[in-house]
């Protein structure tokens, strides 16, 4: 008797879903639990799994079909054995067999690929018929592309840094392909133009000696890594720092609500991650109770979960102000864009060394340049500078941090 696979009940907001990759064919045999399909929402990717051992009948919505919650998208037979169709024949030579094998093994062009793994495919400048392929009669899968990715052959990576710094000279006609956003890509668009349609946003800088930190991080990072099981990083210093700031200044870890503010009484801080998807805004619950080796631990499964298209609903909701590392890419300076309904964001950036005057001197310091942007609706002048300096004073001087000074 066939089971009917449905689309899951969607998260709260969300009216539909598009299919992205089924990882299964019909035919195919399936292990109870085992992913079936990733459903993709414009917040997180849904996982649907078989719910028995036993075999995928047939697929009745295809990849890049748009679904709604609790609608029929395949037909399962739980306890049936997988058809002789998806099993290589015995009867064909060796030399047939690894003939097609060759063939199959590599993608010839984009017409075999899903949208899924078109999309990673294009983002990543890769291409496909350099990825070891081991899907379905030598089909590219979505999880051939990640492990090509992460697994970083040496040879692509260089390739491609080379590619994207040397200019594509045309042999031939001008080649253009059209990939369609993902519903998360058009989901961040759609935001970060509201945010600057809605809110008066201003961007305030300062810069911040970074040594205080490295040394003590120097210092203890070993013993912190025995005691905790986590590596003691930046971000744990200035999550701390924030929050001290923003019970110094509430409005900061306020919001607008028609045409009321909304003082939030606790501090989630977002902590800005990029991911396969795109970027994504994972919230520390309760950030001010939280230890540097509970925030350092909370990161790291953030960015575990991002890496994976594993952050849920419950990850991604809320938050009452956010901070986003660009140095992890380089960044000197930015202005980052704030996620509403907050009314502010922290950006950081690289840290490198540069001289300053200190004590009437110049010294080389490593110094970093922090970025405040905030709703000028909501926060004056004075607050954004304020805030902006206590966080500095805190970076400078990190024992104030556990003194609560």
């Amino acid at each position: 008797m066939s089971t009917e696979i449905k689309v899951p009940v969607l998260p709260e907001s969300v009216a539909d879903a598009t299919i992205a990759t089924w990882h299964k064919q019909p035919g195919e045999a399936c292990e109870r639990d085992e992913n079936l399909v990733d459903i993709e929402t414009d917040k997180v990717v849904l996982e649907v799994v078989a719910p028995d051992d036993g075999v995928l009948e047939e697929i009745i919505k295809n990849e890049g079909d748009t679904v709604v919650a609790e609608e029929v998208i395949a037909k399962f037979k739980a306890g049936a054995a997988a058809s002789s169709d998806s099993k290589p024949k015995k009867e064909e030579s060796s030399a047939s067999v690894e003939e097609t094998k060759s063939s199959s093994d590599k993608p010839s062009s984009d017409d075999v690929l899903s949208p899924a793994v078109r999309r990673l495919v294009s983002e990543h400048g890769l291409n496909a018929a350099d990825i070891p392929a081991s899907g379905k009669g030598g089909r590219l899968t979505k999880e051939d592309v990640e492990k090509y990715i992460k697994g970083g052959s040496k040879k692509a990576v260089s390739s491609s840094a080379k590619s994207s710094a040397e200019p594509v000279i045309a042999s031939g006609p001008r080649e253009e392909k059209r990939v369609p956003m993902t519903r998360l890509r058009k989901r961040i668009a759609e935001r970060l133009v509201d945010a600057q349609h809605t809110a008066a946003i201003l961007t305030t800088f300062n810069d911040v000696n970074m040594k205080p930190v490295m040394d003590l991080r120097a210092k203890y990072k070993d013993q912190f890594m025995k005691t905790h099981d986590v590596k003691l990083g930046f971000m744990s210093f200035f999550v701390k720092a924030t929050v001290e700031a923003l019970k110094r200044y509430p409005a900061v870890n306020a919001s607008i609500d028609g045409d009321d503010i909304v003082y939030h009484g606790f501090f989630d801080v977002g902590i800005a991650v990029s991911g396969p998807r795109g970027l994504v805004v994972p919230v520390i619950r309760d950030a001010d109770q939280l230890s540097m080796a509970e925030i350092e631990k909370t990161i790291m499964e953030f960015g575990q979960k991002a890496q994976n298209n594993q952050l849920t609903v419950e990850d991604l909701s809320g938050g009452t102000f956010t901070v986003s590392n660009g140095g992890t890419f380089g960044s000197l300076m930015s202005t980052p864009i704030i996620n509403p309904p907050q009314s502010g964001i922290l950006g950081m950036h690289r840290t490198e060394q540069r001289p300053v005057v200190e004590n009437g001197e110049i010294v080389i310091r490593p110094m970093m340049y922090l970025a405040f942007s905030y709703d000028h609706r909501i926060i004056d002048g004075r607050e954004s500078v304020g805030f902006l300096k206590t966080i500095k004073d805190y970076i400078e001087d990190p024992a104030r941090i556990l003194l609560e000074l």
